[in-house]
């Protein structure tokens, strides 16, 4: 445990126990040298309710160039219908008031799915920043990890070197 202890304070600059949750599950996956998952879209979703998931899927569906061609060619298609085809007998003559209900209830039903949605992309770009934070931290420790191994091997390099040099002194000293 002492050893455990030395790594943290070495690292962190902090007791063990003053580690944050992403700390210590960090430290966890580094000791077992597993991969922090970088998959942001699994498991962002795997926490999502139904609500959630309509809500994104109708904000993408409604913010994308496909919807706008749709609507544009829908509207076309309803002034033609009720100007040109049906002059006489129009279901929604200009000024188009039917047309002016349904896009009003499209607003205001579009509204607060989209606020929604930009909700839920505010909390998935804090989650991506997270799970950024996790692989950062990790990689960093393995970075101290392969300093400190590289600088017990030119340690222990060193100290052979030394004793070499030592050996060779007495050897030459004993010869002179």
């Amino acid at each position: 445990m002492s050893n455990f202890s030395d790594f943290v304070h070495h690292h962190f600059d902090k007791a063990a126990n003053e580690l944050g949750d992403v700390e210590k599950r960090v430290l966890a996956k580094a000791r077992e040298r597993k991969v922090i998952s970088t998959d942001v879209n699994a498991a962002f979703s795997a926490d999502a309710s139904f609500g959630e998931r309509i809500a994104d899927s109708i904000a993408r569906i409604g913010g994308s160039w496909s919807f706008i061609i749709a609507f544009f060619a829908f509207l076309v298609a309803w002034t033609v219908i009720n100007t040109v085809i049906l002059m006489s007998g129009a279901f929604d003559p200009y000024p188009f008031v039917f047309l002016n209900l349904i896009l009003s209830m499209l607003a205001a039903i579009q509204a607060p799915i989209i606020m929604m949605s930009q909700n839920r992309q505010a909390e998935r770009d804090r989650f991506e920043a997270a799970k950024d934070y996790e692989v950062n931290l990790k990689a960093e420790l393995e970075v101290l990890s392969l300093h400190q191994k590289i600088d017990m091997r030119v340690l222990t390099e060193l100290t052979a070197l030394r004793e070499d040099v030592a050996r060779l002194t007495a050897a030459l000293s004993a010869k002179g």
